[in-house]
């Protein structure tokens, strides 16, 4: 029986990802080892009583009271914080879904990768922080990371059986979300409810509220150099509002390589779980003489800054990926609290990395885990005091 973990289980992707498990046989087929989750310690009980996990774990210590609880005579253990979720990432599995949002998956997935497991990886913070490290670490181990983002699950299956000496290009393709086609002076009065709804995908709020700064589409510019190891000249960003392309490889010989779908995680999670076969997912079929036409067009880096700061991280290189990715949190956590505008986010970014470019040399920072953590935390600080200040 296939033994595996879930982190992040009650988010939209491990949500799916149970989805799927329970699908293919649930605790019949499957022995669940551990799963994760946050605040929402009745869903994460009934996950685990559900699919007889061994063991759950919340993110928050304050939680596990209530935890317990919830899972009072199931005979399933109950653990709470970043320590416990390492020691549940320490549980000898054959696949482990990394789903945590944020730099606070990081620890778990490189505690995994060193028990030799598969690790789909849909916590793209990882790699933008410290990528290099977490593919190093894999293959030190022999270890594997299947991409679980829909763009990169797209390039790695458009990959199969091609050589990355003949790709010439990597297309990567977004929505635009919420904001798409607002006039780019409504922007700046732009709510927190309005950034929350996606035209096309159901996700978090707070992914979604990055599918519309294109934050999310930044990170994944950086992900894409760090998990398929090319030069950052070769990606390319093309808003896609029909969400049904998620990637496209060009090689040398003029060709491109699409993958179609129809807008649902549970391609990318589906592929993530079965590979390196293909089972049938409860997707939707595409119709494609129904939807008549498909459309592209470049993004608008006056609207989408991020995308410029992306290309700003690559070159600068070291841990300004950490920088980054902490800053855009930082940001995000203030944009929901409303103590921030919708654009500011970016500004605030741009000031984070410029000030801990200048005064640290981010490009010269050894990538290691402590130095990423260090980056992380300061680049935190750093944000809270301009926006305490008004700095922004």
């Amino acid at each position: 029986m296939r033994r595996v973990s879930v982190f992040g289980s009650t988010g939209s992707i491990g949500v799916n990802t149970l989805d799927l498990l329970t699908r293919q046989g649930g605790a019949e087929a499957y022995q669940v080892v551990a799963l994760s989750g946050g605040r929402n310690v009745d869903l994460l009980a009934s996950q685990a009583r559900s699919l007889r996990a061994e063991l759950a774990v919340t993110a928050h210590e304050d939680c596990l009271p209530a935890l317990r609880a919830a899972l009072h005579g199931s005979g399933i253990e109950a653990a709470a914080g970043q320590a416990a979720l390492v020691e549940a990432a320490a549980r000898p599995t054959d696949w482990i879904m990394s789903a945590i949002v944020g730099a606070a998956g990081l620890a778990p997935g490189f505690e995994a990768l060193r028990h030799g497991t598969t690790l789909a990886l849909a916590n793209k913070e990882s790699l933008v922080t410290a990528g290099p490290l977490l593919l190093a670490e894999a293959e030190r181990h022999g270890a594997r990371i299947l991409p679980v983002d829909s763009e990169h699950s797209a390039v790695f299956q458009a990959l199969v059986g091609e050589e990355m000496e003949a790709v010439e290009c990597i297309i990567i393709t977004a929505s635009g979300g919420a904001f798409r086609d607002w006039p780019l002076d409504r922007l700046a009065t732009a709510s927190v409810a309005e950034a929350s709804s996606h035209p096309n995908w159901a996700m978090g709020q707070r992914i979604t509220i990055d599918s519309a700064s294109m934050f999310n589409k930044a990170l994944e510019v950086i992900e894409t150099k760090e998990y398929f190891r090319v030069d950052p000249e070769m990606i390319e960003v093309l808003v896609h509002p029909e969400s049904l392309v998620h990637a496209l490889v060009g090689f040398r010989d003029g060709a491109l390589m699409a993958h179609l779908g129809a807008p649902d995680m549970r391609h990318a999670i589906g592929y993530a779980l079965n590979w390196p076969e293909r089972a049938e997912l409860p997707v939707a079929r595409l119709d494609l003489a129904q939807i008549g036409r498909l459309s592209f067009r470049a993004p608008d880096l006056a609207r989408f800054p991020a995308l410029r700061l992306a290309r700003e991280v690559m070159e600068i290189g070291g841990t300004a990926g950490a920088a980054f990715n902490a800053a855009k949190e930082a940001a995000l956590d203030a944009f929901i609290d409303e103590r921030i505008g919708f654009l500011d986010m970016a500004h605030l970014v741009e000031r984070v990395l410029a000030q801990m470019s200048t005064r640290q040399g981010l490009g010269n920072i050894t990538v290691s885990l402590d130095n990423v953590m260090a980056t992380d935390a300061e680049a935190r600080a750093l944000a809270s005091e301009f926006i305490s200040t008004g700095r922004i």
